[in-house]
C-alpha cells in the first residue's frame, strides 16, 4: 500500500511516498521558503534528486509541485495518482484525546479545532 506522508510547517513542507508493507521510500520531498521569496522544491526518488526554484505563495502551490514532480517523466515515480491508497498528515498536538493515527472525518475535524491552540 502506497501512503503519502504530509507534514506541512508554516513556512515548509516535507512529504514522503512510502510503502507501509515493506516501508521502501518511492520518493522524498522537501519544500522550503513558501510564502518568501527564493522558495525551491527537493525531490528524490529511485531515478536520482533535485533541487528546483519554484514559486510557493502557500502550500497549495508546494502540493501541486510535489504532485508535478512524482507524476514526471524524469523523477516520478508513480504513472497516476491512483497508484496512492491513502494520505497521511502530521498533527502537530493531538492533545490528550489523539495519541494515534486517525481517519479524518467530521468528528475528527471538529474535535481538532477545539485543541488547535495547543499548537
Amino acid at each position: 500500500m502506497k501512503i503519502l506522508v504530509i507534514n506541512a510547517g508554516s513556512s515548509s513542507l516535507k512529504a514522503q511516498l512510502i510503502d507501509s508493507k515493506t516501508s521502501k521510500v518511492y520518493a522524498k520531498c522537501s519544500c522550503e521558503r513558501i510564502g518568501l521569496d527564493n522558495a525551491f522544491i527537493k525531490f528524490e526518488s529511485d531515478k536520482g534528486k533535485t533541487k528546483l526554484d519554484y514559486a510557493m505563495k502557500e502550500h497549495s502551490d508546494a502540493i501541486k509541485g510535489l504532485i508535478e514532480l512524482l507524476l514526471s517523466d524524469d523523477y516520478g515515480c508513480i504513472k497516476n495518482m491512483n497508484e496512492i491508497d491513502a494520505i497521511g498528515h502530521r498533527m502537530v498536538h493531538g492533545g490528550e484525546k489523539f495519541v494515534k493515527s486517525v481517519v479524518l472525518d467530521e468528528n475528527t475535524l471538529k474535535a481538532f479545532e477545539e485543541i488547535v491552540d495547543l499548537a
